[in-house]
């Protein structure tokens, strides 16, 4: 095999280990029914690299876990106020 291919071999492998899965819980204060979280959930879902979004009402809150490779705690504030629910970061990911 020659250099060059085992380079690109070792990056395609390594690659996956640079990202991470990641959870940030969001403030979303604005939501105030029950259709909210609905709309919430799934504008934070069409984010490429998002795995998981609970969202609580009661809290007025989302918690989304994340690749860190995909997407980044900035699409996820700005995908819930392009729904018209503006967030804030409550807690940093982990």
């Amino acid at each position: 095999m020659k250099p060059r291919h085992i380079a690109i071999l070792l990056v395609v492998l390594v690659a996956p280990a640079w990202s991470a899965t990641k959870t940030v819980t969001l403030s979303v204060p604005g939501m105030n029914c029950a259709a909210c979280p609905i709309t919430v959930k799934k504008a934070l879902t069409r984010v490429a690299g998002v795995a998981k979004v609970d969202v609580s009402l009661d809290r007025r809150e989302a918690v989304v876990t994340f690749d860190d490779s995909q997407a980044a705690v900035g699409q996820l504030t700005g995908a819930t106020t392009d729904a018209g629910y503006p967030s804030t970061i409550k807690e940093a990911a982990r």
